[in-house]
């Protein structure tokens, strides 16, 4: 039973993103569940700056060498060979796969020699006791590319084949590898222990997916054919597509050695508020551009502009759709979503504020960020990867210049200070400075958007502007709207004293009362509006969603 379940295949894009937006959202909640116990067992300290300053390195080479690859070339490629000849397409596969363990293995082993050095360099701040801990801690998270870069070249195959529901769910066992990590690890071998559940979590999401991937059709071979066609283009297209993420990654290189020079726990505080924001985008955003890119990708190939249009707007608008209200519900309700998730244990109140606020500033680029994943992957279903690069690259650049502007203007206590202080509660917080790394990212990522949008209209052509104007204009309406509602629900809570807001409970049911008002209303004058998008999600629960095996 349980095989016959992963090995389903799904029929429908719009299910397909359902199960992944599922997936999504269980893997938040136990991100969430991580980063509660991180933050009430460490507090925003060294020992969590240490952390996710080993995290860097390792995930900038996981993403530069293996998800340039499986976004930009290997699923077009894979689906091209798959379309004229099975045989071909496995051959390609398996040729690709042993070359890249092999490379990935060899660049892995130089990284772990070099350690030190690179923690130089993301963490001038760093004390030498702290660099040499954070060089071993990234001396074991160096296995977790190797791992997780087989594993993700696995999901984008099998998404090809359409077995969205094991693909989905490698990324909670991965969550949970970090938790046990924590709860079972840690007691034991300490911080180590950390990167330790890193490397379990990879190993998990590795092994739900072999048997599903072997009995796709998978035979392995020794095969390791340098000059083969596909696995030449394969280098040709993500090499600008890599390099793009590359720059990208720079982002949070850049940002930790920055925060590695403030106060002891920014690193920790930006982390864990980028953590929490990301997961709203992954949790509709990723996971509906990962449901349409194949069929884009299939779509391009046979020249159907019509239908790679139609797929590139429909994605387009929900992500719209989807993020607006999330992100407004995420910056009224900042301090209670801190509360609920960090207020505990050795994360303080002065913690628990800048996280809080941290999130608030995130929340303004959350709709930018998650359409920059539609946008770029619709480039790379018609084999574009050079104009999203060069982009990333500008963008890159601006964040890291308004990084230092920023923080600067922060720490010199003047207008802008004060504004800060005022808009996001922090009165008697003389240090806020980390809160410039948020909004420089936040900023880079509407002017990455922007500038997506732009040259993909431009070459494309891909939406019509009279039917997005309209959709825009009723999520936009909505919006107020949720905004006001919501506001208006989190204060009845406070003024009619309703609950305790000093207990857990108390927090949970302000959190949960605004947010259930404010998603009501969203819904509400959505479905008065007629908006297509609603629509759209009331359709993915038709049934006939799957066509098994």
């Amino acid at each position: 039973m349980i095989k016959k379940l992963l090995n389903t295949q799904t029929k429908s894009i719009s299910f397909a993103s359902l199960i992944l937006a599922a997936s999504y959202f269980f893997s938040a909640l136990l991100g969430l569940f991580r980063d509660h116990l991180l933050a009430g067992k460490f507090g925003a300290g060294n020992e969590l700056d240490v952390y996710y300053a080993a995290f860097t390195v390792p995930d900038f080479i996981a993403l530069i060498l293996v998800f340039g690859a499986i976004s930009s070339a290997i699923i077009p490629i894979f689906s091209s060979y798959l379309a004229n000849s099975e045989d071909e397409a496995w051959r390609y596969a398996l040729n690709l796969l042993n070359i890249f363990l092999v490379f990935l293995i060899a660049v892995c082993l130089l990284f772990i020699i070099l350690a030190p050095f690179f923690v130089s360099l993301i963490a001038p701040g760093f004390s030498p006791e702290k660099r040499e801990i954070t060089a071993l801690l990234m001396r074991i998270m160096f296995l977790s590319p190797i791992i997780l870069g087989i594993s993700n070249i696995i999901s984008g195959i099998l998404q090809v084949f359409k077995r969205f529901l094991v693909t989905a769910l490698a990324p909670l066992l991965y969550n949970l590898g970090i938790i046990i990590g924590i709860l079972f690890f840690v007691p034991k071998f300490g911080l180590v222990g950390l990167a330790l559940g890193v490397v379990f979590g990879g190993v998990l999401h590795l092994l739900i997916q072999i048997p599903v991937f072997f009995n796709s059709g998978f035979v392995y071979k020794p095969l390791f054919d340098f000059k083969h066609a596909g696995v030449i283009k394969t280098l040709k297209l993500m090499v600008p597509r890599s390099l793009g993420l590359g720059a990208g990654q720079l982002n949070t290189i850049a940002t930790t050695a920055i925060a590695s020079t403030l106060i002891t726990g920014s690193i920790t505080v930006f982390s864990l508020a980028n953590n929490l924001s990301s997961i709203m985008v992954n949790a509709f955003a990723v996971s509906l551009s990962t449901a349409i890119f194949p069929a884009m990708a299939l779509a391009y190939s046979k020249k159907n502009k019509k239908e790679f249009e139609k797929k590139f707007s429909s994605a387009f608008l929900q992500i719209i759709f989807f993020t607006v209200p999330v992100s407004i519900l995420l910056f009224i309700l900042r301090a209670q979503v801190a509360r609920i998730v960090w207020g505990s244990g050795k994360f303080d109140w002065i913690d628990t504020r800048l996280a809080a606020a941290s999130l608030g500033v995130f929340s303004i680029g959350l709709c930018a960020q998650g359409l920059i994943f539609i946008l770029s992957k619709t480039f790379y279903a018609a084999h574009n990867t050079k104009i999203p690069a060069l982009i990333s690259f500008i963008t890159v650049a601006l964040n890291i210049a308004m990084s230092f502007f920023f923080v600067w203007l922060l720490e010199l206590h003047g207008l802008f200070f004060s504004f800060f202080q005022f808009v996001l509660k922090l009165q008697g917080i003389d240090n806020i400075s980390v809160l410039g790394l948020p909004l420089a990212f936040s900023i880079a990522g509407i002017a990455e958007s922007l500038l997506l949008l732009f040259f993909l209209y431009k070459k494309f052509r891909v939406f019509r502007l009279k039917h997005l104007a309209v959709s825009l204009y009723k999520i936009a309406l909505s919006s107020v709207l949720t905004a006001a509602v919501t506001f208006l629900a989190r204060q009845i809570v406070i003024s009619y004293n309703l609950v305790n807001l000093q207990t857990f409970l108390g927090v949970f049911f302000q959190l949960a009362f605004a947010t259930s008002a404010g998603i009501i209303c969203y819904i509400g004058i959505s479905f008065i509006l007629q908006s297509p998008e609603l629509e759209m999600i009331k359709n993915s629960f038709f049934p006939k969603f799957f066509k098994k095996n």
